[in-house]
């Protein structure tokens, strides 16, 4: 018998999603009978806005074509005039339409990097940062953050030290995800510092912009002195609830930044037109759409921290924004934790699905006793899943 090919080593490191790894064991707790609550997802448990919907039923082409590979023009403007209600001042011109924001950080990974270049990464971060890279053949470079300062940024100098010759870019996600921490100017005006020193693009993921609670947030594109080596990345899934139309962006003043976005928007044809005019109404009045869920998450962060407080050994900072928090467990190995949680612990029939924080980081043995919490229930829901949490640690011998 001949011997199969192996696959890709690029295909082989690739990381799987530590927030669906337990998904299968939740399901086999379900058919048994089991309650369970879901804080392993970020995925709102609100309605879509009517107003989408009602926008899909209304388009009604003879024939479905393909979009432009840029995007459509009436998305293109839309997008446009977004940026510019939120003080940030992108053309249509300046814009290429992505499949989600997932497209639009492999887009831009691939725009600045060659193989095997180097992306500074501030973890824990969106734990499918991993992924993109290797689908760009990038390595990430972390920086480690702690959670005993709120995950805010560390010195210049600890900073500084990651960055090689190798070096292209410094990936940021604010408000993050997973820690809801937002930068301050301050912060974000000492990395527009180092990029510019050491020459590199910023990759600003600016996805939960809105979700901004006490801290206010800046956006990369507030800092005039770095616009051509600054990259937004962007995608309409959480601010308006519609994370099943996947549209996203990359915007840049850097016009080479774009046109090598477009051109690997030519080589996937084009995004759906369905969903990209469907959405129009959204990006042309955000903030009826914005406010609401802006307001309802923060009573839920609200209800998360004050449970939290209730729950002895645990180690945690106030979420900035987001809809997310990674908090410290008093136990040995968090991901032993959360599978005993899911598979053996239960109170009146109810358990809790975590995720465990060590795949939101890159660097090995990091992240090893904490998890991430998303609040994509309601508030009675969450107060009960805070509950078990707490129930079970008070039970657990790990």
């Amino acid at each position: 018998m001949k011997k199969v090919p192996p696959i890709s080593q690029r295909a082989g490191n690739m990381q799987a999603s530590p927030l669906r790894k337990l998904a299968s064991a939740a399901e086999d707790r379900k058919k048994k009978g089991v309650k369970v609550y879901h804080l392993n997802i970020g995925q709102p448990d609100l309605p879509t806005h009517p107003d989408f919907l009602k926008a899909v039923r209304a388009y009604k082409p003879d024939t479905v074509a393909y979009a432009p590979s840029n995007g459509l023009e009436s998305t293109l403007d839309a997008w446009s005039i977004y940026f510019k209600r939120n003080n940030i001042d992108f053309k249509s011109e300046d814009i290429v339409v992505t499949t989600g924001g997932s497209e639009a950080i492999i887009f831009a990974m691939q725009a600045v990097c060659d193989p095997n270049d180097e992306v500074l990464v501030f973890e824990p971060f969106y734990t499918n940062y991993n992924g993109f890279a290797s689908l760009a053949t990038v390595k990430l470079k972390p920086v480690t953050l702690s959670i005993d300062n709120g995950f805010h940024l560390p010195s210049d100098a600890e900073i500084k030290s990651k960055i090689t010759k190798r070096t292209k870019a410094i990936l940021i996600c604010n408000p993050s995800n997973p820690t809801g921490t937002i930068f301050t100017k301050q912060e974000l005006t000492r990395l527009v510092k180092i990029a510019k020193q050491y020459n590199l693009f910023v990759l600003s993921d600016e996805v939960y912009r809105e979700f901004s609670f006490e801290s206010k947030h800046y956006s990369i594109m507030n800092f005039p002195e770095i616009r051509n080596q600054a990259i937004v990345l962007d995608s309409a899934s959480k601010r308006f609830n519609i994370c099943g139309a996947r549209i996203g962006v990359i915007a840049s003043k850097n016009k080479d930044v774009i046109a090598a976005s477009l051109k690997m928007g030519m080589a996937r044809l084009s995004v759906a037109s369905i969903e990209q005019q469907a959405m129009l109404p959204m990006l042309k009045n955000p903030k009826k759409y914005t406010a609401p869920l802006v307001k309802e998450f923060a009573k839920r962060r609200d209800v998360v921290y004050e449970g939290l407080k209730k729950i002895k050994g645990i180690t945690f900072s106030k979420p900035e924004g987001a809809f997310y928090i990674v908090i410290g467990l008093p136990v040995k190995d968090a991901d032993i934790f959360a599978e005993w949680m899911i598979k053996k612990f239960q109170d009146k029939n109810e358990t809790v699905l975590l995720a465990p924080a060590a795949g939101f980081y890159a660097s090995k043995g990091m992240g090893k006793q904490e998890v991430r919490l998303a609040f994509m229930l309601k508030e009675k829901d969450l107060k009960r899943s805070l509950e078990l949490i707490g129930l079970a640690l008070e039970q657990y011998k790990g």
